[in-house]
């Protein structure tokens, strides 16, 4: 929070602006700071969204200043001056003030936790202390962009079956509420029909005479059921049902397992101690498996290690547990964290492919059915009424 604070030092008065979490808080930098707090007014700010602040952009304009040759402190004032009157402008100038306090750079971000995730936060901090403020913001951008990747092919699956779907119901209901009611009129006046014309007819009338209310009643339904969707209970519900299919649940165990893997070797990267290191990428794991990683935590402070640890709480694969074996016993685990992460990559977008090839022909063979029957219905009453007239 943002407070204004009217202090004494040495007899006079001033007038400051600072961060805090809370009162108590800012009354504690005040004082190791020499000011006596005066009077405390709490600052109504502008509050941003996540996506006000391009983090990635942010990371890699500050790598490239850092690596030629500016100060921390330089480098964000020249990334707040080429900002706009922008969130990000605002955020740069919040963080360039706590510098010039004197707080490391870690604990600015801290405050700004809506900005800055706390990976992001943890891999400065273990920068911190090495003075590799470069080195350890690239292996976060490198972290990131290898998520994203992994991310944009999950999501790269599911895009043209949802094409697909959403083709596919629009010309279902073109050919129910456009092209059957038109074509039922050519059974009309006839006597005796099959049963199949019996049906377009009787769908056909329903339409001109309520089709608005069909058709209202329809999108309705779909608007309903889309706003369910976007409700965090259905979308929970919806989720463990669909997770719960047996070979699902494996691809989304690789994902986890490539998020986790990556974060630890980022962390252990930076300088943080293997237990350090998993209780921050816990975060990133689903609750059955975030549930195991705890009681492995508890055995690897135990004194156990971490290759014979993980396999027994089922969060390794056979190729990544050989990996941790080799990396404790060569004193580079964090390289072969990150090795395992690329091997479960590896494994994911061969399950993506794999899931892709199968359900996308499933989807079409359906959507075509659906299609074919309503032609069918259609066409039928007529082939039958030239059989019966030969």
């Amino acid at each position: 929070m943002r407070y204004k604070v009217k202090a004494l030092q040495a007899g006079r008065l001033t007038e400051v602006e600072l961060d805090a979490a809370n009162e108590a808080d800012l009354r504690e930098r005040l004082s190791s700071q020499g000011l006596q707090a005066v009077s405390i007014h709490a600052e109504r700010r502008f509050t941003l969204k996540k996506s006000d602040f391009a983090l990635s952009l942010f990371t890699q304009e500050l790598i490239a200043l850092l690596e030629a040759g500016l100060t921390l402190v330089e480098a964000v004032e020249t990334l707040r001056d080429k900002s706009g009157q922008d969130g990000s402008r605002v955020v740069l100038t919040r963080m360039i003030e706590g510098l010039y306090q004197g707080l490391p750079l870690s604990r600015v971000l801290s405050t700004m936790a809506e900005h800055f995730p706390p990976l992001y936060i943890a891999t400065v901090g273990s920068a911190e202390k090495t003075g590799h403020l470069a080195d350890a913001l690239k292996r976060y951008h490198h972290y990131e962009s290898r998520l994203a990747m992994v991310r944009k092919k999950v999501v790269s699956a599911l895009v043209y079956p949802l094409v697909i779907i959403t083709i596919g119901g629009s010309i279902m209901l073109f050919l129910l509420f456009y092209v059957i009611p038109k074509f039922s009129q050519i059974y009309a006046s006839m006597k005796t029909l099959p049963f199949a014309a019996q049906v377009m007819l009787w769908w056909g009338e329903l339409v001109h005479s309520n089709g608005v209310m069909i058709f209202a009643g329809i999108i309705g339904t779909i608007a309903a059921i889309i706003g369910l969707l976007r409700t965090q209970t259905v979308q929970t519900m919806l989720q463990e049902l669909f997770w719960r299919i047996p070979r699902l649940e494996e691809y989304r165990r690789l994902f986890a397992l490539t998020r986790f893997y990556r974060t630890v070797g980022l962390l252990l990267a930076g300088g943080l101690s293997v237990v350090g290191a998993m209780e921050l990428a816990a975060q990133l794991l689903p609750q059955s498996m975030r549930l195991a990683l705890t009681r492995a935590i508890v055995d690897i402070k135990s004194g156990q290690s971490v290759s014979a640890t993980l396999p027994k709480y089922g969060l390794t694969t056979p190729v990544s547990e050989r990996l941790l074996r080799v990396g404790e016993q060569s004193g580079e685990l964090a390289t072969m964290t990150e090795r395992a992460a690329q091997f479960c990559d590896e494994e994911l977008e061969r399950a993506i492919e794999m899931f892709t090839k199968l359900f996308e022909p499933i989807l079409m063979l359906f959507i075509g059915v659906l299609i074919g029957t309503i032609v069918f219905l259609l066409y039928m009453p007529i082939f039958e009424l030239a059989g019966n007239m030969q």
